[in-house]
């Protein structure tokens, strides 16, 4: 699989053979929505809380007396039918919303949406951005010269959720020059994740080289961790 390199104004520079088992993969819905439904379930705050009858003040004095009132049997006033009860089956925030995902599972649902943004022509690969020091309008300028492109000329017109730039390593200048941007995210490829990715439209992989050998490691160290695995098993 061949496909472009360019630099910040857009232009080619080279080609570059990317693996097939990262970007030619078919897609996989049922995998993909497994692992970002658990993904974002385990990121989940717990926040709302709502008091069952143990936890709201007052109630401890029975209302009437069991018999001979010709009334319904009440213990307590704050039983969840009283106005002024607890709460029968609410929110509660110790509740475990955390879901279990396998390393390989994760690491593929991660290569098949790649595959299918790249099917899209939703990725671009570039050999550098040229940022020495923060500079806005540097970045807006990369921006603009991506948005001039053929298929991605939402690139400078998407107000929020436009792009996510992987760099394969970490980068204050680039990070600073592109902070004031709302609809743009600086993200190293060794912590790209299913979520981030399919948030953004577009995914800029910058140093491509270097940036595939990082991703294509990522299924190596799953395929060596399940053998570990079995073999302590």
């Amino acid at each position: 699989m061949k496909t472009d390199i360019i630099n910040q104004q857009g232009a080619v520079v080279k080609s570059f053979n990317l693996p097939e088992e990262v970007f030619g993969l078919s897609w996989n819905a049922d995998l993909v929505h497994q692992v970002v439904t658990s993904m974002m379930s385990s990121a989940r705050s717990n926040v709302a809380h709502a008091k069952d009858r143990s936890e709201v003040r007052g109630g401890g004095k029975k209302p009437w007396k069991q018999k001979g009132t010709g009334r319904a049997r009440h213990g307590s006033t704050r039983s969840p039918i009283w106005v002024g009860g607890g709460k029968a089956h609410g929110p509660r925030n110790d509740k475990n919303y955390d879901r279990k995902v396998n390393k390989k599972m994760k690491v593929k649902a991660l290569f098949t949406i790649l595959s299918k943004k790249f099917k899209d022509n939703e990725i671009l690969f570039v050999d550098s951005l040229g940022l020495s020091t923060p500079k806005t309008k540097d970045a807006k300028a990369i921006l603009t010269s991506f948005g001039g492109m053929k298929g991605f000329e939402r690139m400078s017109t998407k107000k929020v959720n436009t792009a996510l730039f992987a760099l394969n390593d970490k980068n204050n200048a680039v990070e600073k020059s592109f902070q004031n941007f709302g609809n743009i995210s600086i993200a190293e490829v060794r912590s790209l994740n299913p979520v981030d990715v399919l948030n953004y439209k577009y995914l800029v992989v910058v140093n491509p080289e270097e940036s595939i050998k990082t991703l294509s490691g990522k299924m190596i160290a799953s395929l060596d961790e399940k053998t570990e695995n079995v073999e302590a098993k």
